[in-house]
């Protein structure tokens, strides 16, 4: 029951925010909000206020802020009414959509900000330098602390461990700083049997201490960190380096995250379950502001691309032909959805 009023908490949170930012903008934009839902599936409850429906539906795994004419299917050339999502500005329309996906990130950073003031912060710096290891071969010493990897900027030790999971081979170009001057070697990192995995041969064990507008600064450090971390599982999903068994949908998210991260904190008390449920609060958030944001139809980056187009062009996709696109997107994910429910029923019972 936990985990189910866990789950619950978190897709909610996660998903009004995603909702409320497309609600928000539509008004401010003059745009008509047919009907504002939380969940999937059939009412449990809704009311009317103003021209907007609000519903609360049976399935915890998604929403919808519906405009009026935002399909196009259903409004015949020169038909829509004044509030209606085509006769909007298009950058009235960018504004609104984006908005969804903007909020997501605004809520992970407000999460983070919390979330760096209750766990124990690594700068990426080595603390110890391992023997025989790749960073030792490298010239690097203790107090080191590592700028970037490859040319791509590092803030935190996790993001160091991030570059080593998606590590594909070869040597790596590492930027470090040491007593004020910049330095740069090459690192090649050891596969360790015992850890079943590449390491470039350094540990961390100092924390750091935040003061000021230290929180802001790491807040967005981890926004940043999960934004990374997501478009580089996306990479290894695409590739074919991600095993089925680690990709999950909201059943699998709730039973082999939520479920299981309850289970495994909740002896060390409440604040390390909230801890840890921020994080996946905050992870969640960040996956759904960038999956909406992938140029697919039935998506808010789907949308975008149309949008994008009418700017170039100077006039709009026909909107039933733009709909019809976006109508085959919505079928593509739900059967999308039905092979997904089923990969989390076979991760839960296999």
């Amino acid at each position: 029951m936990a985990t189910l009023i866990l789950f619950v908490l978190i897709f909610g949170v996660v998903v009004v925010s995603h909702e409320f930012g497309h609600f928000l903008l539509a008004k401010v934009n003059g745009i008509h909000v047919v009907e504002f839902s939380v969940g999937m599936g059939p009412n449990i409850f809704s009311f009317q206020k103003g021209d907007t429906k609000y519903s609360l539906k049976l399935f915890p795994i998604g929403g919808a802020c519906m405009f009026e004419g935002e399909d196009g299917l259903e409004v015949k050339e020169g038909e829509a009414s004044e509030g209606s999502f085509l006769n909007a500005s298009v950058w009235a329309r960018i504004s609104t959509v984006i908005a969804g996906p903007l909020f997501n990130f605004i809520l992970g950073f407000i999460i983070a900000i919390v979330f760096v003031n209750m766990v124990a912060l690594r700068d990426p710096v080595a603390t110890e330098v391992i023997e025989g290891g790749g960073a030792m071969e490298a010239g690097m010493q203790a107090g080191d602390r590592i700028l970037s990897l490859n040319g791509e900027k590092i803030y935190l030790y996790e993001e160091l461990t991030l570059f080593i999971q998606t590590y594909g081979g070869g040597d790596i170009i590492l930027e470090y700083e040491r007593d004020g001057q910049v330095y740069t070697t090459v690192v090649t990192p050891r596969y360790d049997e015992s850890e079943g995995k590449y390491l470039i041969g350094i540990t961390n064990s100092d924390f750091v201490e935040l003061k000021g507008a230290d929180s802001l600064k790491y807040a967005w450090y981890e926004l940043r960190y999960s934004v990374k971390s997501t478009y580089k599982s996306l990479g290894m999903l695409v590739t074919g380096r991600v095993e089925r068994e680690n990709v999950a949908g909201p059943v699998g998210i709730a039973v082999n995250v939520v479920g299981k991260t309850y289970e495994a904190t909740r002896e060390y008390g409440w604040e390390t379950v909230m801890v840890n449920m921020l994080y996946i609060t905050m992870l969640l958030s960040v996956n759904l502001g960038i999956l909406n944001l992938l140029p697919i139809p039935a998506l808010d980056g789907g949308r975008l691309v149309f949008l994008l187009v009418e700017v170039i062009r100077g006039k709009p996709v026909p909107p039933e032909k733009e709909g019809m696109v976006h109508f085959i997107g919505m079928i593509f994910f739900m059967i999308l959805m039905v092979i997904v429910f089923f990969n989390d029923l076979a991760n839960i019972f296999t």
